[in-house]
């Protein structure tokens, strides 16, 4: 046996307790785990929310319960992101459905976010007279034009992609 260091002679055993040593089968919690059916709760979405309030913006996450995250971004319920909390309540804009798991659904949402933070605005006397009667219609737009951008760039053909506000 050997010693732990020059300071602290402690003597290192290879295996202090043998018995607690794991083996190759998994456990029985392991199995149960595992096993466990894949339910439509499972199943991640990302989604677009929209705020109703002065000054209107947009917020985009995901989620594999959106109308418990919808109430928790509108502070009925704990543990919406402190980012949407100045644009209470919000609405649903878009929502898109079919993710296989939380990292398909991840790399979409931030694939989402970061082409629409490059992607140029448009100008605001462009949509003057659009902009008087829909404060919206020129938010959801740059968020559509983003998301037809990630439609082209991943394969998208599996998921759903559902429009509640219309941004045209």
């Amino acid at each position: 046996m050997r010693t732990l260091s020059t300071q602290f002679r402690s003597i290192k055993r290879p295996n202090p307790n043998p018995k607690l040593c794991k083996s190759s089968s998994p456990t029985k919690s392991e199995i149960k785990f595992n096993a466990k059916p894949k339910s439509e709760s499972d199943s991640w979405c990302v989604y677009l929310i929209l705020s109703t309030n002065h000054p209107i913006k947009t917020y985009v996450g995901i989620t594999n319960n959106f109308p418990r995250r919808l109430k928790q971004h509108n502070g009925e319920l704990n543990g919406g992101a402190k980012a949407s909390r100045a644009g209470r309540p919000w609405i649903c804009a878009c929502i898109i459905c079919g993710f296989t798991d939380r990292s398909e659904a991840s790399i979409f949402e931030s694939k989402w976010k970061a082409i629409s933070r490059r992607a140029p605005r448009k100008n605001k006397n462009d949509h003057h007279s659009q902009q008087s009667e829909d404060p919206s219609s020129p938010l959801l737009q740059h968020r559509q034009a983003a998301l037809k951008k990630v439609k082209d760039s991943l394969h998208c053909t599996h998921l759903e992609f559902i429009w509640h506000l219309d941004p045209l």
